[in-house]
């Protein structure tokens, strides 16, 4: 990947940065190329069980770099990136993902918070869809938040095209946990720290069925749960677990 993303590692938690502080980490082609060569990079990372997403200087990501609106599709602009090849757009990351947002979370930076699974806001943080503000319709954001908020929530944010601060997200359920800005980054590890403590392939297994269990009627969500029960109790991990419940240790996970 690019300058604009950063991808760290340490043990098994990975840090992806949106790194154009100079803009706001407003997103362009290359940004959003090398952002969704970060996310692969994770889900195929062995090593990474966790992910925490961020920005680098102000903001989280301002959303699309306006300079690209209402032009044509280019090198300028991020909208010539395939679709389904981004995290907002519907890869598919099974490993528990934290978004960090220490500043404005707009457009598709907002798009981006709604996928990830915790949201820790910094005090100072922003949240909106400005689009249609700009004569542009809202898409993956519009899909995303009916099912992250309630409905009146969701149409808050995507129509009227405010910003909201951190605790009026809170109240919306977007926001999980409000920190001091300077605490922010801490608050994230900590709370990765504490997934850590559960089996690796279990909590993927787990995420997969809620995700796909919203799609599917009961009864075929039972199944594709039960089906994914038998798929994570053949594993080394589904093994060792209960055998360290029973001699009162602390599990060790292996991640297979």
């Amino acid at each position: 990947m690019g300058d604009t993303v950063l991808y760290e590692r340490e043990g098994r938690i990975a840090t992806i940065t949106y790194n154009r502080p100079e803009a706001l980490n407003a997103i362009n082609a290359e940004l959003r190329q090398d952002l969704n060569d970060a996310w692969r990079t994770f889900r195929e990372d062995d090593e990474a069980w966790v992910g925490i997403v961020t920005g680098a200087g102000r903001a989280f990501s301002a959303g699309a770099d306006v300079r690209g609106f209402g032009k044509p599709a280019d090198k300028g602009t991020f909208w010539e990136v395939p679709s389904l090849t981004s995290l907002e757009s519907g890869m598919e990351v099974w490993k528990p993902t934290i978004a960090a947002v220490n500043g404005y979370a707009l457009g598709f930076g907002c798009t981006l918070v709604a996928a990830c699974d915790f949201v820790i806001a910094s005090e100072r943080a922003q949240f909106g869809f400005p689009e249609v503000r700009l004569g542009v319709p809202t898409i993956q954001g519009a899909i995303r938040m009916p099912k992250r908020v309630s409905w009146q929530h969701a149409m808050e944010l995507l129509l009227i095209g405010e910003r909201v601060d951190a605790a009026r997200a809170k109240e919306m359920g977007l926001v999980w946990k409000i920190t001091p800005h300077e605490e922010l980054m801490a608050e994230a590890h900590r709370l990765a720290e504490r997934l850590l403590l559960s089996a690796p392939l279990a909590v993927r297994a787990t995420k997969e069925v809620a995700h796909r269990g919203q799609e599917f009627d009961f009864m075929n969500a039972v199944r594709f749960g039960e089906t994914m029960r038998k798929v994570a109790g053949a594993t080394a991990d589904a093994k060792s677990g209960p055998e360290a419940y029973r001699a009162k240790r602390p599990p060790v996970w292996e991640g297979r």
